[in-house]
């Protein structure tokens, strides 16, 4: 099926400089301090440690707090599980849970089309990074409506600059007890700055990739695809078509042997109390 064209015309867009300046900076610390680090002094058990364990909170904190929590309301929770949930999706530096959300919701809204903040028809670059880089003229408040009411939201909003700055504070001081400073530095780069890259690259893979190359089997409407390498970095979210048919589903992954453990952890919590109002969207089952 064609994508719908959009009804309105293109907008300028101007070209966002604190944006580009501070994906450089993240990109140029993780392309080229990380190798120079290790050249002169390695890294250690302790930095990979907290990267593998900050990379499975911070990106579990997307996948399951920004994205099926917040935006499309698959589960609830307690206010201060939603909090640890936002605490761990901010640290990941993708905005603030307002910001992501809203412009989440206005995606599926408006899916390929002008005001689809990344969109794919724009091609891989564009839907990948490239949008990032701009000041997006299609931002609509309509989308953000909902996510204005919810007092943990804005308390997010609030206080996102400290949560960052907690989020790259942590390696550094783990890594400072551990090692002194050459250990605190280590540890800020690998589990810091470069995992804070590889965190944000898996999730534009599935803007990109997922969105360009792969399976459709749930449905054509839109460009949707499933790639389930995709899913291995991103916590289960690579499964996109199916997301896109059934938006609402706390699963990306229906099938039990689909690798999603964003599922796993809803469900998990729904074992312990913790969450409620699982929802399943579709005759699909584990």
């Amino acid at each position: 099926m064609t994508p719908a064209v959009s009804s309105t015309q293109p907008r300028h867009r101007p070209f966002s400089v604190g944006a580009a300046v501070l994906f450089s900076v993240i990109a140029t610390g993780s392309l080229i301090g990380l190798p120079v680090f290790a050249y002169y002094y390695d890294f250690t058990w302790v930095d990979w440690t907290m990267f593998g364990l900050l990379y499975m909170v911070t990106g579990l904190g997307i996948t399951v707090g920004y994205h099926r929590l917040i935006a499309h309301r698959s589960f609830d929770c307690p206010n201060w599980v939603k909090a640890g949930l936002l605490i761990a999706g901010g640290w990941a530096l993708e905005n603030t849970a307002l910001k992501w959300g809203s412009s989440h919701i206005r995606h599926h809204a408006r899916c390929d089309q002008d005001e689809d903040p990344y969109n794919a028809q724009r091609g891989f670059w564009w839907s990948h990074c490239g949008w990032i880089f701009f000041t997006d003229p299609y931002a609509d408040d309509k989308y953000a409506v909902r996510l204005k009411r919810d007092p943990v939201v804005m308390w997010q909003y609030r206080y996102y600059v400290p949560i960052v700055l907690s989020g790259l504070a942590l390696p550094f001081l783990v890594g400072f007890l551990y090692n002194g400073w050459i250990g605190g530095l280590g540890c800020f780069l690998l589990a810091g700055v470069g995992r804070t890259f590889f965190v944000l690259n898996s999730t534009f893979c599935i803007n990109s990739i997922c969105h360009l190359w792969g399976k459709q089997p749930h449905g054509a409407a839109d460009s949707s695809r499933d790639s389930w390498w995709v899913s291995l970095l991103t916590f289960g979210e690579g499964y996109h078509n199916y997301h896109h048919t059934y938006q609402s589903d706390y699963r990306n992954g229906p099938r039990w042997y689909n690798f999603d453990p964003s599922k796993w952890l809803i469900f998990t919590l729904a074992s312990l109390g913790l969450a409620t109002s699982l929802r399943t969207a579709s005759t699909e089952t584990e």
